[in-house]
């Protein structure tokens, strides 16, 4: 067995004297989607941010391949360059256009010349059916438009993993369709992803695990089918019946 690109283990977070995350073990594997699902402050997307380093942990660790992320003697900001995140909120910047937005990581961060960044964020905006926004602003995009764009500036940098934090959730229904494409042909093209999601239906469509979260600990872990179809907790059956009642 190969080791897993990402390993999460006995993870912990606090936030004063709350417990976020309990002792969070999992591994993603390189090529998977694995989707956390679960209800709000089951401590997912603390989980995503733990991963990105933009919290710190207070026990356990996390690997991502051969290097420890964890490892308080890390700098952060070399980390983070092998990991793209993307937030529901898009956290684009609103005075660059679409294309500075996407190209400014490569330019600053990694040193790529502004041709070579530009060439290949047009490359990813005409993939993502933006071409013709590259010069737009943010504001001047609708929200799916602004979503697919945050997902074309996190793979700018060709990051080895991709973090996706509800991205779906702020998003008009109408529009939820044309970004979980963007996951899906991502999924295709073979790229290691780890998500919080409420899409159940896409979970099952595209995930290789899902992971159900309740009070900061993994409850259940398995394939979309077992998780999704056939729970064995009943924590699982129940947010599922409850997710399920509100669709």
């Amino acid at each position: 067995m190969t080791e897993p690109l990402l390993r999460i283990r006995g993870v912990r977070k606090e936030y004063g004297s709350r417990l976020v995350l309990r002792s969070i073990d999992l591994d993603v594997a390189e090529h998977q989607v694995v989707c956390l699902i679960g209800g709000s402050g089951s401590g997912k997307s603390t989980l995503l941010r733990c991963v990105d380093l933009l919290e710190t942990v207070d026990d356990g660790t996390i690997h991502l391949g051969t290097g420890e992320l964890t490892d308080p003697r890390l700098d952060a900001n070399l980390a983070r360059r092998r990991i793209g995140i993307v937030f529901q909120a898009y956290n684009l910047f609103p005075h660059l256009s679409v294309l500075d937005n996407i190209t400014l990581a490569p330019r600053r961060v990694h040193g790529v010349s502004r041709k070579q960044a530009e060439q290949s964020a047009r490359e990813l905006l005409d993939r993502f059916g933006l071409a013709d926004k590259a010069q737009e602003h943010p504001d001047r995009l609708s929200g799916g438009q602004q979503q697919r764009a945050a997902i074309a500036r996190a793979l700018a940098t060709e990051p080895e993993l991709l973090l996706f934090d509800e991205i779906t959730s702020a998003l008009d229904p109408e529009l939820v369709g044309e970004v979980l494409d963007v996951v899906t042909d991502l999924k295709q093209r073979g790229l290691t992803i780890l998500m919080a999601t409420h899409e159940m239906g896409f979970a099952r469509h595209v995930a290789d695990q899902v992971c159900f979260l309740e009070d900061g600990v993994i409850v259940e872990q398995g394939t979309a089918e077992q998780v999704l179809t056939d729970p064995r907790q009943p924590a699982t059956r129940r947010f599922l019946s409850r997710v399920l009642d509100h669709a």
